[in-house]
């Protein structure tokens, strides 16, 4: 870290300090924390549900039921069932499988490795993560036209109303290209420890994200809105490789093959409002004056047994998914990737976000169109550039008027 930055962090840290009883409002906090996550212990224990899961049908037909919604909301969550059809997302899973090999892509990794330091700080590494964007698998799911109702879905469950108008149009979403995870069976070392992408440092020094958690810093945290987009969509990351510099309402993957809780999958502390522990543990005493918890920039923002121990309890796995399922969580939701790969398949997933229409995410769309039409690796990513020369990569002739549209063209 810069002595600037350092400087930096010194003097926000005095100032969100000054706004409230810091120590007060974390202890508040932490008991509100301990009682959901005590809750979410007890659910898993007893075989109960933590995540809310949708059918795609009912999402189709606009039948979701309100209890739901209210789940969604509060854990920050959603599994959207049945997206695709089986039979879809299986012969995706293969194609995908023919690219890979068709192309050599496994020697041609070998010579880039450790271009992407995103992920360096945390404690178990890199997943099994291929850098590619532009198979025809990924590029039909980003434009199907299930997955724009899907998106659209969950959109709507924001608050879009802002001091200028409409933060985003929920009804339209530009594609963020994302990579793919295809983890071997038996495998134990490429899972990745309790985490938030978009944003770490950022979360506490950047104008945007301090008005967007205003509720938590000026000492009322209990009204916080974490569905309130009002600031969400002026929000400043840090560039680095694997940053996220689109907006994203909810970060998410389609499921190409068979997946659960002994599988090395996703895992989530399904809790909308637990950001409100993350940001107020920082401010402690026990902290210094120019750590935040270990928040690097340009890094995921670890939550560690060193600092947030309280709330990793809460961590518990995603129930067992199907091709075409598709799993969702909320930007400020701590996620992780199990440690061991029990199963005995593959662990296939390719992940595709919703990302509303924006001025934002307007711009980084156009930015990525060009880097679509060339086949090199998407703006916020380590240039790679392995799909340059790749036989079977998508080309304008294969986007729909939607996917056209997606894209920025």
């Amino acid at each position: 870290m810069s002595a600037d930055l350092a400087t930096y962090i010194r003097d926000t840290k005095q100032h969100l300090r000054g706004l409230q009883d810091v120590k007060a409002a974390f202890n508040s906090v932490r008991e509100a924390m301990l009682r959901e996550v005590d809750t979410i212990a007890e659910n898993d224990a007893q075989g109960r549900p933590n995540i809310p899961e949708v059918n795609y049908a009912d999402v189709q037909a606009g039948r979701v039921p309100a209890a739901t919604v209210d789940a969604i909301r509060r854990t920050g969550t959603a599994i959207v069932r049945g997206v695709f059809p089986k039979a879809q997302a299986e012969s995706w899973n293969a194609e995908l499988g023919d690219y890979i090999a068709e192309n050599d892509y496994l020697a041609k990794q070998k010579e880039k490795a450790g271009m992407d330091k995103y992920f360096s700080q945390l404690k178990a590494g890199a997943p099994q993560i291929y850098g590619l964007y532009w198979s025809k698998p990924q590029v039909m799911a980003r434009q199907a036209e299930s997955m724009a109702a899907t998106k659209s879905f969950l959109n709507r469950l924001w608050d879009v109303d802002g001091p200028m108008g409409d933060e985003f149009d929920p009804d339209m979403d530009y594609a963020y290209a994302d990579r793919t995870r295809r983890r071997e069976p038996g495998d134990t070392t490429l899972g990745l420890s309790p985490h938030m992408d978009s944003g770490s440092y950022e979360r506490w020094v950047d104008p945007a994200y301090q008005r967007i958690y205003g509720a938590i810093y000026e000492g009322h945290w209990q009204d916080y809105d974490p569905w309130k987009a009002t600031f969400r969509t002026q929000t400043r990351e840090y560039a680095s490789p694997a940053v996220c510099s689109m907006f994203r309402t909810f970060q998410g993957w389609t499921c190409l093959t068979p997946q659960g809780p002994e599988d090395g999958t996703l895992r989530v502390i399904p809790s909308a409002k637990g950001i409100a522990y993350m940001l107020l543990r920082a401010l402690q005493d026990d902290v210094a004056d120019d750590d935040l918890c270990g928040a690097q920039p340009g890094r995921a923002l670890s939550c560690s047994p060193d600092w947030h121990q309280d709330i990793l309890n809460g961590l518990v796995s995603i129930p067992l998914v199907e091709p075409g399922d598709t799993v969702w969580w909320h930007p400020d939701v701590v996620h992780a990737v199990g440690d061991e790969h029990h199963g005995k398949d593959y662990a296939n997933v390719i992940y595709i976000a919703a990302s509303p229409k924006c001025a934002k995410n307007e711009a980084y769309a156009r930015k990525q169109a060009e880097k679509f039409l060339a086949g090199e690796s998407a703006p916020d990513f380590a240039a790679e550039n392995y799909e340059v020369d790749f036989k079977g990569r998508a080309t304008l002739d294969d986007l729909t008027e939607l996917g056209r549209a997606q894209m920025g063209f």
